[in-house]
């Protein structure tokens, strides 16, 4: 499928990694990793674990002896994650699909999620699959990122790479922000059985210190590239050059500044 948005393979997960990691996912990893801590539980899943941002924050946090299983779709990005522990801190990595969690009924008291439902194709599913394998009284957290109205270098990357491909514009950029409409996403949470719901939007201001390394990473680091080199005809570089002259037009040159802002998810399971 040529605009698959969920296929982090090949050099995505290194550009991810090193040029998207440090810009807009470190600080909320921070964030969701201390909201779990709080829960004190005792077994851990995370689920679309990428390449271990979140991941690395929950161990960092969390006691020795709380076990942590972090999962994703894409196996290539687990690699990198695995590179970031080491063998006696107590991580489980398996692949997995949210949406037919690999796990017994009850085997966690809290599963995490950040910025990975957006890219689920059954979201109701997933819902149901986490209430499944949570204990009575078990919480599940998860982000979205709100719309590009709230997250400008989302609507720069989308508009640049629009500008490209007019007659068939690539849609990976739609996806990441899809998931903003706080009240579909009660729904579904309620309709899966859980209870105690909330919802907080988290705004931050971000430094860019080097807008080439994260233009780059806004092509590279997501099936954008993937979506781009299937339509052919454009080379890569031209994109990331037009994005990197609009972060810099947008958000001034480096050191630059730029808003993101994301919204996170809490529900409880019935004890």
């Amino acid at each position: 499928m040529r605009d698959n948005a969920a296929g982090f393979t090949g050099s995505i997960p290194e550009h991810y990694e090193h040029g998207l990691g440090p810009m807009i996912f470190v600080d909320y990893a921070a964030d969701i990793a201390q909201r779990v801590a709080t829960a004190t539980p005792a077994r851990v899943l995370e689920t679309a674990a990428g390449t271990g941002i979140v991941t690395r924050k929950l161990r960092d946090v969390l006691p020795s002896g709380v076990r942590l299983t972090a999962t994703d779709l894409n196996a290539p990005m687990l690699e990198i994650a695995r590179t970031k522990f080491r063998p006696d801190e107590e991580v489980e990595f398996q692949p997995a699909d949210a949406m037919a969690l690999p796990f017994a009924d009850v085997s966690f008291d809290a599963v995490v999620c950040q910025f990975g439902v957006m890219f689920f194709p059954d979201k109701d599913k997933s819902y149901r699959e986490v209430h499944r394998v949570l204990a009575p009284g078990g919480r599940y957290l998860f982000s979205v990122w709100d719309s590009h109205q709230y997250n400008p270098f989302g609507r720069v990357a989308d508009e640049v790479a629009r500008r490209f491909f007019p007659s068939d514009p690539p849609q990976f950029y739609r996806v990441p922000f899809s998931c903003h409409q706080i009240d579909p996403i009660k729904e579904s949470i309620i309709a899966a059985g859980f209870t105690s719901f909330s919802a907080t939007v988290v705004r931050l201001e971000k430094e860019i210190p080097d807008a080439a390394s994260f233009a780059r990473g806004l092509v590279y680091g997501n099936p954008l590239i993937d979506q781009v080199r299937a339509r052919g005809g454009v080379e890569p570089e031209r994109i990331v050059e037009a994005v990197l002259q609009e972060l810099q037009r947008e958000f001034g040159a480096d050191p630059g500044r730029m808003p993101l802002q994301a919204i996170m998810f809490s529900a409880t399971k019935p004890a």
